[in-house]
């Protein structure tokens, strides 16, 4: 994929006039009136003799979750998650708005670079000063009506384009892990953060909820490339209602949790396994992503011996859906127990990208009900004729034969357990899809 830019920033700053411009032809329609632009549109092109593909996007605004404009904002950020680097242009007229501060926190969240342009500067009196504020660097004044300042613009991409074109290069399994870091609040969530990123990058205290928003920060481990996300403790609905601020907070965490390949739950070894944990899981579990759990604060705990064998009976028992997924005990404080983080987060992601040759799973299902038939259901036998996997991340198994949709919840969950022993699929959840249907490779 080519090295792709996307234009982003409150509604009415000039994105699709300087889209136009970057394309050279008029693909994108330009009106004074704010919000024409709504969904995103993309072109080839070169820039300054870099290959690049440009996305214009629609507006970034405020909006109720079903609103036209949060639909419109969801994918602009859908674009910024395709992109290499993201132009965040501002209204240099106007200044900074509490609109523009609006999109730097969400640019700041998707963990992007971003190269800050002030357009609009061939007015007499131009505020792009005020820029410096959104802590993106100094921005680039241009004129995206007049053509000037782009040759700064170009500069300014010019390392994205190199950096792009020597990851085009990079095998496919060196792709950056995206890994999140969750759990409910006060277990150590940001301490963990911080020591695995070498560096106080996350605040840290005492105080339950002081991280509020996803943090993303690149991490190099043993040479993987992994995008890490800290992201806000998750309490209970009922807890978080009416709290406007903490609905966003959470709102936040679930998106790192979507986006995320791999998800480390924290839980307090002191008070482990507790009813939001299990209720984090299962939703990681539900959203089909790998899982790792550290048994944070172990250093608080006076009675070791014993115990990571307790808390892993506890695990498999209240949540059979990631039976077997990795625990390990840790100290983010202290530093103990890390080193044996990455490797569980490996071998997890491994597990969660698995693919099994539909030969090898149709001689573990042979296996399977030679050893435990299916239980007849209203005097007829329920036959399971073949498996294949039609899908990876999570693993996906379908189940073909009749009478499938009446098979227990214990059979099925007999059925998941093989798979997992069998094909080392710790650390992600496996769906089962039953479809009834014929057998394709019965003669």
């Amino acid at each position: 994929m080519s090295f792709t830019i996307a234009i982003v920033g409150r509604a009415n700053v000039g994105k699709s006039t300087l889209f136009n411009k970057l394309v050279g032809r008029k693909l994108a329609l330009v009106h004074d009136a704010p919000g024409v632009t709504r969904d995103r549109r993309e072109a080839e092109t070169s820039l300054g003799g870099i290959a690049a593909r440009v996305i214009d996007t629609a507006g970034i605004e405020p909006g109720g979750k079903e609103s036209l404009a949060a639909r419109m904002a969801a994918q602009s950020m859908a674009a910024v998650a395709d992109a290499n680097v993201c132009v965040f242009l501002i209204d240099a007229r106007e200044g900074v708005t509490t609109a523009d501060e609006i999109v730097a926190e969400q640019l700041r969240r998707s963990g992007k670079p971003v190269v800050l342009a002030a357009n609009k500067c061939e007015a007499r009196f131009s505020q792009a000063a005020e820029a410096w504020a959104l802590g993106f660097g100094e921005p680039i004044e241009i004129s995206a009506e007049h053509n000037t300042g782009f040759g700064e613009l170009f500069d300014a991409l010019a390392p994205y384009a190199e950096k792009a074109e020597a990851e085009a290069q990079t095998p496919e399994g060196e792709k950056p892990l995206r890994l999140a870091i969750v759990g409910r609040p006060n277990v150590g969530k940001s301490s963990l953060f911080n020591r695995l990123l070498g560096q106080e990058r996350a605040l840290t205290g005492p105080e339950a909820g002081i991280t509020r928003d996803a943090i993303a920060a690149h991490w190099q481990a043993e040479g993987r490339d992994i995008l890490l996300h800290d992201t806000a403790g998750l309490r209970k609905k009922a807890r978080a209602a009416g709290h406007t601020l903490e609905e966003m907070s959470i709102a936040s965490t679930l998106d790192a949790v979507r986006f995320a390949d791999c998800v480390v739950v924290v839980i307090d070894a002191t008070a482990s396994f507790e009813k939001q944990d299990l209720a984090i899981a299962d939703l990681i579990a539900r959203e089909g992503r790998a899982v790792v759990f550290a048994a944070n604060k172990f250093d608080l705990v006076e009675q070791r011996a014993g115990l990571i064998t307790r808390l892993r009976e506890k695990l498999d028992r209240l949540l059979p859906q990631v039976a077997g997924a990795p625990l390990l005990a840790t100290s983010a404080t202290m530093g103990e127990g890390l080193e044996r983080l990455l490797p569980a987060v490996l071998a997890a992601d491994r597990a969660w990208n698995t693919r099994v040759p539909t030969a090898m799973l149709n001689r573990f299902l042979e296996q399977a009900l030679a050893r435990h038939s299916p239980p007849a259901i209203s005097g007829r036998r329920v036959k399971i004729r073949y498996m294949t996997q039609p899908k990876s991340r999570p693993p996906t198994f379908a189940l073909f034969g009749n009478q499938l949709k009446a098979l227990p919840e214990a059979y099925l969950r007999y059925l998941t357990n093989g798979l997992r022993e069998s094909f080392k699929l710790e650390g992600a959840p496996i769906r089962l899809l039953l479809r009834t249907g014929k057998n394709p490779f019965a003669e």
